[in-house]
């Protein structure tokens, strides 16, 4: 039997701040004899709002006044009642995921529904919400290949290489299309980043504050812009800005894509011909787009289209599933409830890696979850093998005590989930290789994806079991 559900999925950005209503069809999948197993078997979009400026206040804070009072304005134009939503997200994303009160928001804005995924997203959890939302991951697993997404907003480029549906590598550059503001009234320039100001003087172009813009003065800026976007995707092997430009990191150099797809504010103008007013939103995005589109960027790679753009990273929360973990689980603490915990999926071929090699993989993934160089609570998923013999298992204990060591020195207990039936033999394994059983909770019997966020309650069935609710974000 299906049944509907409304959802909300709030995004604020750099520089700007959307909302989207989705009526959800759910149904349960499971037999009457067993524990409900619910899933999205449609989705559809009811409600965009106006994409507005994000509002920043003179201290630098976000502005969560004129945010709540956006949300409820775009509630009444939907002619709903906040109380009708059920369920939803609120991502903060790019610059405004560094605002002080970040945070603060967050926790205003779930107010705004039932049981909302709620998510500060660093520069590489961004790349990958914004890839999967644009569903870029499908169209790689579909066509077994590689695919790099360039989610180019206001003032960051965020970068993720998905592999046959898997991501594989992220990245960000400082670079978008509102790091230099014009009037757009009087063409005068009235913003000029600092890093776009140091890139301005180490080029020595001629681009002042108060300077009346056209495209030819700004020509050789984004000019320089668009060979940033060539290194960064492996086209040119050196820019002497380069480094200075990435917001923490860029893309590792030993790979090859296929295809490449472009999301975000910027998008829009690289998928489309653009005749008129080239500061219509008051920046250089129209231009850096354009540029984009002609240069040998797309003569590179097959470009692929993606089933959103400016919007991919507003998602709305998706199926709530309840699981029952295996009974071959591994428990000690009493940590029980826990909310809203990320989940960092290992690839297959990652988890046959020698275990020194597997740690390293593990600790450079655990850096998607870092906002502000702090590691958030991230639970550790796997898909484990089927009847591993103990020195298989022992070999996976090593690797993932090897990666955890960031994760070991937080109060909060190590969260690992397996598919297979795999999680007390495991557990036990990590307490030899760890000595600290007090900290692990190793469950089995769940599928969990990237991108999920997870509950674990109370344990149940004298202890034997513990329930889970997966939060999918909806990105398809």
């Amino acid at each position: 039997m299906s049944e509907n559900m409304l959802s909300v999925g709030i995004d604020i950005g750099t520089s700007t701040t959307q909302l989207v209503l989705s009526m959800l069809t759910i149904e349960n999948m499971a037999s009457n004899f067993t524990v409900p197993r619910i899933v999205i078997v449609d989705k559809r979009v009811i409600y965009k709002s106006a994409i507005i400026f994000t509002p920043i206040l003179e201290d630098n804070r976000i502005d969560m006044e004129k945010i709540e009072s956006f949300v409820e304005q775009q509630y009444v134009a939907a002619g709903i009642q906040k109380e009708e939503i059920q369920t939803g997200a609120v991502i903060i994303t790019g610059e405004t995921a560094r605002r002080e009160n970040a945070n603060e928001v967050l926790r205003a804005l779930s107010g705004f529904a039932g049981d909302f995924v709620v998510a500060t997203a660093g520069p590489d959890l961004e790349s990958i919400i914004a890839a999967k939302g644009a569903g870029v991951h499908n169209y790689s697993q579909e066509h077994s290949t590689s695919v790099i997404n360039i989610d180019i907003g206001g003032g960051t480029s965020n970068l993720a290489f998905i592999h046959n549906g898997e991501v594989v590598d992220t990245g960000c550059l400082d670079l978008g299309g509102r790091l230099v503001k014009v009037d757009r009234q009087t063409k005068e320039i009235t913003y000029i980043s600092p890093k776009i100001q140091e890139l301005i003087e180490m080029k020595k172009l001629s681009i002042r504050l108060g300077d009346t813009a056209t495209e030819d003065k700004l020509a050789p800026l984004i000019k320089e812009m668009v060979q940033l976007v060539k290194v960064s995707v492996g086209m040119e092997v050196h820019s002497p800005f380069y480094e200075r430009c990435l917001t923490h990191k860029g893309l590792k150099r030993n790979q090859n894509a296929n295809c490449i797809s472009f999301t975000g504010g910027v998008a829009d103008s690289i998928y489309n011909d653009y005749e008129g007013d080239p500061f219509l939103y008051g920046d250089i995005g129209i231009l850096f787009g354009t540029a984009i589109r002609q240069s040998s960027i797309l003569e590179n790679f097959t470009l692929v289209r993606p089933d959103e753009t400016i919007r991919a990273t507003v998602v709305g929360a998706g199926s709530h599933t309840t699981e029952i973990s295996g009974s071959t689980i591994t428990y000690t603490g009493d940590f029980f409830p826990i909310k809203n915990i990320p989940v960092l999926k290992l690839a297959s071929d990652e988890e046959r890696l020698a275990p020194e090699e597997f740690g390293e993989r593990m600790k450079e993934k655990l850096e998607w979850f870092k906002v502000d160089g702090r590691l958030e609570h991230v639970a550790i998923a796997l898909r484990g093998k089927h009847s591993p013999t103990f020195k298989e298992i022992e070999k996976l204990g090593t690797g993932l005590a090897l990666g955890l060591a960031e994760l070991m020195s937080k109060e909060s207990p190590i969260i690992i989930i397996t598919e297979e039936d795999i999680g007390k033999v495991l557990g036990q394994t990590l307490f030899s290789q760890t000595g600290n059983e007090e900290k692990v909770i190793c469950l089995d019997g769940i599928k969990v994806e990237n991108g999920d966020y997870i509950d674990i309650g109370k344990p149940i069935a004298d202890g034997k079991v513990l329930p889970v609710v997966i939060k999918t974000l909806v990105f398809h």
